[in-house]
């Protein structure tokens, strides 16, 4: 188990599967306390954190819908006293959501809006009275905020894009306080909303320099490398970890 985050308190949405769950195993391995929320995976979420225990590290599940603001913020809260503060937010909750603009609903819209971007400004805000000096504030984008070279992913591209302005302003803002805030924008990964054997899989392979998925650890470890000291000089920047997709 590497120490590069001893003594250090995370806390991570949508932590219970895929690059979530890769991520709350990475910053444990690495010698943090983490805190996850899940919505409705309990069972994941609890194999997952047994897992951790077992590990040797401390982790907490909280169930939380990131799309409620009151709920989004007092899991912060809970975690922050369960943990005593919280050094690290990693803004991973995420919706996909896609169809031509004719048949995309307007509920749908507002549900991309509301749990890929509000929910992160939201985050970021609560957990402020938490997080000290060195802390860092991390968002889990797309590489479809650079490009979206296939119909139907209009809201989606652009609540991934908009993560790239909001990382920017609120480095402006916190890094008075010495904290970062930065971009992971991952290109396909082998997940179970995007899995490496799904239908749209040659596809998207065919559209890359490095024709496979993304494993969860793969863009796991690039989080743990922001969340790192090494990082320290990384503010505002929005870092792709996509297998060439966008080159």
């Amino acid at each position: 188990m590497s120490t590069a985050l001893s003594g250090k308190a995370a806390f991570v949405t949508g932590g219970s599967r895929g690059i979530g769950a890769a991520i709350v195993r990475r910053l444990a391995q690495e010698g943090a306390a983490v805190a996850f929320t899940y919505q409705s995976s309990a069972a994941a979420a609890k194999a997952l954190a047994a897992q951790v225990e077992a590990s040797g590290a401390r982790v907490l599940a909280i169930q939380a819908d990131v799309a409620d603001a009151g709920a989004l913020t007092a899991s912060i809260d809970e975690a922050a006293r369960a943990l005593g503060r919280i050094d690290i937010l990693v803004n991973n909750a995420g919706v996909l959501l896609m169809g031509p603009l004719d048949s995309f609903s307007l509920e749908d819209f507002d549900k991309t809006l509301d749990v890929n971007v509000r929910a992160i400004f939201v985050a970021a805000k609560a957990v402020l009275p938490h997080m000290g000096k060195g802390g860092r504030i991390i968002n889990i984008g797309s590489c479809n905020a650079e490009r979206m070279p296939f119909p139907g992913g209009a809201a989606y591209a652009m609540s991934k894009s908009a993560l790239q302005g909001l990382a920017q302003g609120l480095a402006r803002d916190l890094g008075p306080r010495e904290i970062t805030v930065n971009n992971i924008q991952p290109g396909p990964t082998n997940t179970d909303m995007n899995p490496q054997s799904g239908e749209f899989a040659t596809a998207l392979h065919g559209l890359m320099a490095l024709q496979r998925h993304a494993t969860p650890e793969e863009i796991a470890g690039m989080v743990a490398y922001v969340a790192s000291p090494e990082a320290g000089f990384v503010t505002g920047a929005s870092l792709t970890i996509d297998g060439g997709f966008n080159a």
